[in-house]
């Protein structure tokens, strides 16, 4: 079968120091033969008898896929690996400890290896065959084409977590979201429009606009990368939630940007007992002072979905079909944003290594090809 591999992170050299300037994507993966998963049967213990195997059709690729294969990722996998967390496919085998009421052979199915015991951080996706755990597998409601659940997990799962675990959001609460034209920003969008709440959208460029006010977003503002950006952005954030019912500033921000955008205006837009939520810090990291913290007995919470879910699987399963179902009745919108085939695999990554990914990106090993923003297969 064919899989994409990565020998060499982009950014490192061999001992683990940081190069100069780092490798290009294309030069650090590549598509080959590799042998085909298959399901083991014997009577020994050690055997995949909770196993299943899945012919993929669709797998996402992410901005954190970007950064794994860059080295630069939380968790750093042992080379050489196959990228991908995100499958979507067709059940081909099963172990025998996986019970018909729980996915059958020829069931669509959603699979997230990062649930995998040995997930390696969520990779092994971006190949043509896939043995996971069955926890890690979700059969996928009838009607949904396999294209639009390719990303659950590296941009919903987080979205969710953000905003239902650690947020506990309502109709009442208004959300900020940073890096709103991204995968994970226009998911959490959708899911708290979904939830009921109102939406402030931050944005980079005024010039993304477009994504993050197609996924529901009430507001749309742009908080550019200096000081003076950042303070605009503050008193714009601080207007338009009044306008919406909030003088006392947003309930919750889900920031994947951090930087100096933190300090310099988020901290200031949180109401009194609100929450962050870090989710990311796309512009990097800086220390967090806790001056205005203390003020507004506001939280600063890390949100690292892939521990939860391992701890609380069945909860995180009941997380996963809601979002499945949302998808299904219509109320997220079930999309691809961008589609290769997989021969085309480095120009998804390209995407992201060229600061252009948005919204959800797939490879598919059908061979469709779809580059429209916000169309669908």
């Amino acid at each position: 079968m064919r899989a994409v591999r990565c020998h060499r992170f982009a950014a490192l050299d061999s001992a683990g120091r940081a190069l100069p300037v780092p490798s290009p994507m294309r030069d650090v993966l590549s598509l080959e033969r590799v042998p085909r998963p298959m399901i083991v049967r014997h009577d020994d213990v050690v055997d995949d008898s909770d196993k299943v195997l899945i012919s993929t059709r669709y797998a996402g690729i992410q901005y954190p896929d970007y950064l794994q294969a860059r080295g630069e990722y939380q968790i750093r996998p042992t080379l050489p690996y196959t990228p991908g967390m995100d499958v979507a496919g067709i059940v081909i085998d099963k172990g025998r400890n996986v019970p018909d009421d729980w996915v059958r052979i020829g069931d669509e199915v959603y699979a997230n290896t990062a649930l995998c015991p040995d997930g390696g951080g969520g990779v092994g996706g971006l190949a043509e065959t896939v043995l996971v755990s069955s926890g890690a597998v979700f059969p996928i409601p009838a009607g949904l084409h396999l294209s639009f659940v390719a990303n659950v997990g590296r941009n919903y799962c987080p979205a969710y977590h953000s905003l239902r675990v650690i947020g506990d959001v309502g109709p009442d609460d208004l959300v900020l979201v940073t890096g709103s034209s991204g995968g994970v920003g226009m998911a959490t969008i959708e899911l708290a429009k979904a939830m009921g709440c109102a939406v402030i959208a931050g944005v980079s460029r005024a010039d993304r606009a477009a994504s993050p006010t197609s996924a529901g977003a009430d507001r749309v503002i742009p908080y550019g990368s200096d000081g003076t950006s950042h303070a605009a952005f503050k008193s714009e954030v601080r207007a338009a939630a009044a306008e919406l019912g909030h003088p006392s500033g947003v309930s919750l921000i889900v920031d994947v940007v951090h930087g100096d955008l933190f300090q310099n205006a988020l901290l200031s837009c949180i109401r009194p007992l609100g929450k962050i939520c870090l989710v990311g810090f796309a512009a990097g990291q800086r220390p967090i002072r806790p001056g205005l913290l203390l003020i507004k007995e506001a939280m600063v919470v890390g949100s690292l979905w892939g521990r939860w879910a391992r701890e609380n699987p069945v909860a995180f399963r009941r997380n996963v079909n809601e979002i499945l179902d949302f998808m299904v009745g219509g109320v997220i919108s079930a999309r691809a944003d961008t589609v290769f085939p997989l021969e085309d695999y480095v120009r998804a990554f390209e995407l992201f290594e060229g600061n252009k990914g948005r919204g959800n990106t797939v490879i598919s090993m059908t061979g469709e090809e779809l580059s429209s923003d916000r169309s669908k297969l």
